[in-house]
Formats: C-alpha cells, structure tokens, sequence
C-alpha cells in the first residue's frame, strides 16, 4: 500500500535514509530547502514531480506539507540475484520479466498478475520512468505483488549485461522480431516489455540478444504492454511444457 511522508524535514530525512521513495512531489518555483531537498533526490534517481499548491494540499489531506511530500510503498523491493536464486531454488531455468520504462501501474499489475500465473520468477522494473508497487499496482495484481518478486535497478541495459554474463538469454517484444512462436523460448531466458507508448527504448534494444514480435491482423498496429507481455509468458510456458503447436 502506498504512504506519504509529509513535510520538508521528514521527507529529507527520509531521502537519506535507505527507506525505498517511488517518488519526490514539490511545489512549483519552491526555494530554499525544496533545492536540497530536490538535489538529493535526483541524486538517489527518484522521480521528481511538480505540483501546484491545490495538487499538494490533495495529497497532504489537509495537512502541512510546506511543498514537499515523498510517496513511499509498503512492498519492498529485491535483488536481481534474489530473482535467479528463486529459480535456482526450483530447479528451473530463470524466466524474468524485464519492463522497460512501463508507467501506467495497471499495466504493472496486471503483468506481475501474470507473471506470477504462468511461474516466472521475477520482475524488473528501472527506478525512473516506471509505475513502482503502490496500491493501484497491487490491485490490479490481484494479490501477485505478495508473491511475485520485483527488483527496481538504476539502469536496465547494465542489468541486461550482467543477466547475459550468468547464460541468460534475452528476447525484446518488437514488432520487426521474428514471429514469436518459430524463435525458441526455452531456457534461461529475460523478456523485455517496453513502455506504452515508445516501446522498448534503442539503446537497451540493442543489448537484448533477439526479437520477437506478435502478429497483428487489424487496423491497429500495437497491444496493450501487459497484453503483449501475457502472449509471450505463456508461449514460454508452452514451450517449456514441450506442447505442440495446434
């Protein structure tokens, strides 16, 4: 579940402890301690959003926010390597699901929804332009934010580099991939969703190993990020189950 942290003294005490911030929210052409205040946060890659006085009096409830309020979650974050010793664990290969700057948190929920469904260990999300695990995310996860891991990184081309270093292979859903039941989808393997409106971003498709790419029939030229991310789960379970194409 989310929660603020209201005021300028806490929040800034909160950006130097280690307490997990999704993001920072500060009064428009704000001075003096905001700029610290601002300074750390980007120094820590959190989010920085603007608002208007009516916006932060909203959030704050009524309280004294002298134009800052950090949001935080109740729901911890991991590791990458917490995600691989997971399916270590279980004996299996590690499937990872990679989102690539996805920020509607009704796409996150529903992809980690999914995710934990057809038994893919782990989420990785990046810490600035994503939707972070609030309570939006774990509604529409339908309780699979308690289960399933979720590991925020500050940079994903460098967290795709390492994953390739340990034998995972990684495949990005893009539209000029290979249709994505002829690629094989067996074995270690990390699939990269991008964001709703951009895609997978160019420097960390480069650094995926392949594509896959969705057929599409109609008029419109693109799915849903957490539709799209649904279609390649279960075609990896297929194959893993070694089922057979009907």
């Amino acid at each position: 579940m989310a929660d603020t942290i209201i005021g300028r003294n806490a929040v800034m005490e909160a950006l130097k402890s280690e307490r997990e911030i999704e993001k920072l929210i500060v009064a428009k052409g704000a001075e003096g301690s905001i700029r610290k205040i601002i300074g750390m946060a980007r120094d820590k890659k959190i989010p920085v959003h603007y608002s208007d006085k009516t916006g932060l009096d909203r959030i704050a409830g009524g309280k004294n926010h002298q134009g800052a309020i950090a949001q935080v979650s109740d729901y911890s974050y991991c590791q990458v390597e917490d995600i691989l010793r997971r399916a270590s664990e279980r004996g299996e290969d590690p499937f990872l699901i990679i989102l690539d700057g996805l920020e509607d948190p009704h796409n996150l929920g529903a992809v980690m929804r999914t995710a934990e469904c057809c038994g893919a260990h782990g989420v990785i999300i990046p810490k600035r332009r994503s939707a972070g695990l609030t309570e939006t995310v774990a509604k529409a996860s339908a309780g699979a934010i308690e289960y399933m891991l979720c590991a925020k990184v500050a940079n994903i081309g460098q967290t795709i580099d390492k994953l390739k270093k340990q034998g995972v292979w990684v495949a990005a859903c893009d539209m000029d991939g290979e249709l994505y039941t002829k690629q094989d989808l067996k074995g270690s393997l990390a699939l990269v969703i991008g964001s709703e409106g951009s895609g997978i971003s160019r420097l960390v498709r480069e650094k995926c190993d392949f594509a896959v790419s969705i057929p599409m029939r109609g008029r419109i030229t693109s799915l849903n990020a957490s539709n799209a991310a649904a279609i390649l789960m279960y075609e990896v379970v297929r194959q893993r189950d070694g089922q057979a194409l009907r």
